[in-house]
């Protein structure tokens, strides 16, 4: 029983090590890549624009807890723009409830999102992120809605702002 205990404190431990240095490495990366963005800001400037949530997600690619944010289950006519630079991202016509806890589109708005390729988790997998400020959104993933375009943007409600329609 003794050596379960120590096994599980080392894995603890060294899991614990790990994601920092994860946190560490895709900071590193999105500050070079920065660069290349309409909207460029310090480190600091980002931390006194958005709440530690938003901050956490979208500069250090962080993800909310599924079934935690406000858009999961939001249905309302308008326009989602990205949490840091406003930019128009998707439009409620392309939102679908996916049942998987984020937010979710079948497609985002013409040449607002670029495209990463993120092996973080030892898989293959898609990162959207904003294309005027580089804000990581989400990842998209090929279980969409086979009846429109078969993808879905599985987004962080803490990265995108509702814009309702006008009436």
């Amino acid at each position: 029983m003794k050596t379960i205990v120590m096994m599980l404190a080392m894995i603890l431990t060294l899991t614990s090590c790990q994601g920092q240095e994860k946190k560490k490495d895709a900071k590193a990366k999105t500050e070079k890549a920065e660069s290349k963005f309409e909207v460029t800001k310090t480190d600091a400037e980002w931390q006194a624009q958005l709440t530690p949530m938003q901050y956490d997600v979208l500069r250090n690619k962080d993800t909310e807890r599924p079934g935690t944010g406000e858009y999961d289950k939001f249905f309302e006519k308008g326009t989602y723009v990205c949490a840091a630079c406003g930019n128009p991202l998707f439009t409620s016509d392309t939102k679908f409830d996916a049942h998987c806890g984020w937010p979710s589109f079948d497609q985002p708005i013409k040449g607002s999102v670029v495209y990463l390729n993120d092996s973080s988790l030892g898989v293959e997998r898609t990162e959207v992120q904003c294309a005027k400020c580089g804000g990581h959104l989400g990842h998209v993933f090929n279980d969409g809605p086979r009846e429109t375009t078969g993808q879905r943007y599985c987004t962080n409600s803490v990265s995108i702002k509702f814009i309702p329609a006008k009436k």
